[in-house]
């Protein structure tokens, strides 16, 4: 950092400490930081404020950075980050856990990879790469030295998250010819009850897919040749007993079960519990693309969870969906 940076640096630093009031200050304070610290030429274009979000009642991001997926829920000063703050309907969320809420109710294009919580002395930044991990930490007051760690807010050549972005999109539609064909095999496929046993029949069929290629089931590929054993029309019943023995921990398994079977980790977390959810037949055309088109030509360990979940997600009709209430994660423990 130059000296002429150093000082500008500082001379922020110096504005705005012990300044902050949440509503009055918070976007004179970002437009600072963006425009004089971090160099966009127009912060007031770079940086959308108080953008609508519908939840039960209507509710405002405070800041939201398009081009590098940012998030920014800002409190006033003296305002502890990582404490509840009690909201409109009566529950007490963390501003991150604030900003979790807003982000899960935006378009895919707009999930954020990045929140930052503010309280203008303090900077928490949650990489929602890693959202169940600890936030970097940064002070107003050492930004003279530390400045630099802020870059992500304007970092928007990443060939890293344009890769992830690739490679979850391609995820995404294998997913969504992976249902489509499925639908047409069901009795029902207009029903409530269809829609919801297909929607977490996906769940599953995609957690067993990324759990193959992370390590999660300890053997690379081992879902695919587990059903490559399998004639097409007898892949539902294999795919049946499979979820039973993923919901079984082993000391409650069969001893005399298929060596193939045993070889799979209990799940925890309740993915595989039996809920009674509807499975059809699968034709050749449905094995074909998920042993060989799904399983093994695709690498699901090269794909980001956070984008991946949205993709998932937005991959399929809003209003199956909403009839099926479907979640993605692949975080899932195994015993």
């Amino acid at each position: 950092m130059t000296d002429t940076n150093k000082k500008t640096v500082k001379e922020f630093v110096q504005r705005w400490t012990g300044k902050g009031y949440e509503k009055g200050e918070s976007q004179r304070f970002w437009i600072d930081l963006l425009q004089n610290i971090l160099g966009v030429p127009d912060a007031t274009e770079y940086i959308v404020f108080e953008e609508q979000v519908r939840l039960d009642h209507t509710s405002f991001i405070d800041g939201y950075i398009e081009a590098t997926h940012v998030m920014i829920e800002q409190k006033s000063i003296g305002k502890d980050l990582r404490k509840g703050i009690k909201q409109s309907d009566g529950t007490f969320l963390t501003p991150f856990q604030q900003a979790k809420r807003y982000a899960s109710e935006l378009p895919y294009s707009k999930r954020p990879r990045w929140i930052v919580t503010c309280n203008f002395s303090e900077f928490l930044i949650y990489d929602m790469e890693k959202p169940n991990c600890e936030p970097e930490q940064i002070f107003l007051k050492d930004l003279p030295k530390e400045y630099y760690r802020l870059k992500f807010l304007v970092d928007t050549g990443s060939d890293n998250i344009r890769r992830e972005m690739e490679i979850s999109l391609k995820a995404g539609e294998l997913v969504g010819k992976l249902y489509d064909m499925i639908l047409k095999q069901y009795k029902n496929p207009d029903s409530p009850e269809t829609l919801k046993s297909l929607n977490m029949l996906c769940v599953r069929l995609v957690f067993c897919l990324y759990a193959e290629d992370s390590g999660i089931f300890g053997s690379h590929k081992m879902f695919g040749r587990y059903l490559q054993r399998f004639q097409p029309i007898d892949v539902r019943k294999a795919l049946i007993e499979l979820f039973q023995v993923l919901d079984t921990r082993p000391v409650d398994r069969d001893p005399y079960m298929n060596d193939d079977l045993s070889a799979f980790p209990y799940v925890n977390g309740g993915l595989f519990a039996d809920e009674n959810i509807e499975i059809p037949r699968f034709t050749d055309e449905i094995v074909e693309l998920l042993v060989n088109g799904a399983s093994k030509v695709f690498n699901w360990a090269d794909i980001s969870p956070t984008i991946f979940g949205a993709v998932f997600e937005s991959t399929l009709n809003p209003d199956t969906r909403r009839s099926g209430g479907m979640h993605y994660t692949v975080r899932q423990e195994v015993a």
